[in-house]
């Protein structure tokens, strides 16, 4: 492959497309140093990745951070490619006949990201882009402002961790955000189709690494700011910075209108950078704001002030948590002109949102909940919802921490499920190719300072068997970090593993009997 850097399952990087286009017209406004042979030749592809190169494509030799795509120049000639495109100078390997683009150092991303709009008739223009940035509620907030657009009868795609949905069908993700050339296929998809808009979590990599260079947003949402993914920004400023650039633009100009969280300090410094801005929130200051907000298993009901009257919302979503992911996607709502008959008939008709809080039912004397939480933080918010709802029976946290990650986030992580948690089951996420012991001890050194009672087991599966076994009536059980995730990376790779099915099985182990969630 060509040095993506990618170790997740399901690797993309090809575009399939009938179109040819020239090779100087790929590179209009891209940052190229020159074009070494013919710039007439007709590119029918585009790729990074040497394996997918069909004949007739450019081909991106990325230089990434643990790859570099020159490696791969002969597998991508073996197989059909008429150019390539580099930072590095003309390779002595590359026959004659075959282009060679040099890109200018530090712009090979933002000349992928260039390439691949102009290969595509630069869809994004066709299009109202919603981004919707934070480190937390990022997946729940799309699949509500989607869920807005289409009750106002625009058809939409929509792309985020839990995968990616345009009018053509379904994907799994590989990243939240989608490298620059799928990014470019997927909106292609949605103004082909008659679509009108794409919602899509923007994560600080994607920022940071250029894939969205080129679009232009017509709404950017911030929801909120706390410590993650310190291992790849090195500080909390430049995690900051990377989000910050949603609303300043990335090379097409300001967010026309930024949504932002004014009860966060961070969402407070994103105010007027977009052409416009609302905010939102739970304090007197806010724009779009919820006052009563009654807190129930069964859902929310309140009403938001905004700018545009009263609306009414009712929802299936549950937490403190949710009513500001709902006050978020109804100021993107507002932003992009929805009406709030739609806006509210948007919120409502949102049943759940995969591996976030949702809920097994089994028929067992206890709630079982399983969520995507994986930081601090969102432990916290998770663990606070479950307690607001019901305050007076036992919770059981049953989480880990990822591997090859931030790991300055661990004991916060162990600290924060023991203070809230009356039990927890500390086991695996994500280990990669960390030995989960040597994670599990750094989770412990927070762990521990709490007093909590608590399990370890590293096995997951066994550690659900124990959470589930500490159960009594009336207790919540929550099984936090992987949410929608079907499978476990460990050091020799993916494998199936789907904390929900897991826990369904457990159940029926246990002799309940599963029903439909």
């Amino acid at each position: 492959m060509s040095g993506s850097g990618k170790s997740e399952p399901n690797v993309g990087g090809a575009a399939v497309a009938e179109q040819t286009m020239k090779l100087a017209d790929l590179f209009t406004g891209a940052e190229i140093a020159a074009i070494r042979g013919s710039n007439e030749i007709e590119v029918r592809s585009i790729t990074y990745d040497s394996r997918r190169v069909r004949p007739g494509a450019l081909f991106f030799a990325l230089k990434g951070e643990k790859e570099d795509g020159i490696k791969y120049l002969a597998s991508a000639l073996e197989r059909g490619a008429i150019a390539i495109a580099s930072e590095a100078p003309r390779s002595t390997q590359v026959p004659s006949q075959i282009a060679w683009v040099q890109i200018q150092p530090g712009a090979q991303r933002r000349a992928l990201a260039t390439a691949s709009a102009n290969f595509y008739g630069r869809p994004g223009r066709a299009l109202k882009l919603v981004g919707v940035t934070g480190t937390n509620g990022k997946t729940t907030t799309t699949y509500l402002v989607d869920s807005i657009l289409r009750a106002g009868g625009a058809r939409t795609g929509l792309i985020g961790t839990i995968g990616a949905r345009t009018p053509r069908g379904r994907r799994e993700a590989v990243n939240t955000t989608p490298e620059s050339l799928e990014l470019q296929q997927m909106f292609a998809e949605v103004r082909d189709e008659n679509g009108k808009a794409v919602v899509m979590e923007t994560s600080s990599h994607a920022l940071a690494m250029d894939r969205l260079w080129g679009c232009h947003f017509a709404a950017a949402v911030f929801t909120n700011l706390t410590r993650d993914h310190l291992d790849y920004h090195k500080s909390f400023e430049e995690y900051f910075a990377a989000k910050r650039r949603l609303f300043e633009g990335t090379g097409a100009g300001p967010a026309d209108v930024g949504v932002v969280n004014a009860d966060d300090p961070y969402g407070k410094q994103l105010e007027g950078i977009a052409l416009r801005t609302f905010t939102y929130g739970l304090k007197n200051g806010a724009q779009i704001k919820a006052q009563k907000y009654p807190l129930a298993f069964s859902g929310l009901e309140f009403t938001a002030q905004t700018p545009v009257g009263k609306i009414e919302v009712q929802s299936r979503l549950v937490g403190k948590i949710n009513v500001y992911n709902v006050l978020a996607a109804i100021g993107a709502g507002i932003a992009l002109d929805v009406n709030s008959a739609a806006i509210e008939r948007g919120i409502r008709d949102l049943e759940s949102v995969p591996g976030r809080f949702e809920r097994i039912a089994a028929g067992q004397p206890f709630l079982v909940i399983v969520d995507y939480a994986h930081t601090d933080d969102a432990l916290r918010n998770l663990i606070s919802t479950a307690r607001e709802l019901s305050v007076n029976n036992r919770i059981i946290t049953l989480f880990g921490a990822g591997g090859d990650r931030d790991r300055t986030k661990r004991p916060l992580m162990g600290e924060a499920a023991g203070t809230l948690s009356d039990t927890v089951v500390l086991t695996s996420d994500n280990p990669r190719s960390e030995d989960p012991l040597r994670i599990i001890n750094d989770v412990l050194v927070g762990l521990q300072k709490t007093g909590a009672k608590y399990f370890v087991e590293a096995d997951r599966q066994k550690a659900i068997e124990i959470a589930v076994n500490e159960a009594k009536p009336g207790d919540i059980v929550l099984l936090a970090g992987k949410g929608h995730e079907t499978y476990q990376v460990l050091r020799d790779g993916p494998v199936e593993f789907d904390d929900r099915e897991v826990a369904r099985r457990v159940l029926r182990g246990h002799g309940y009997g599963v029903t439909n969630n």
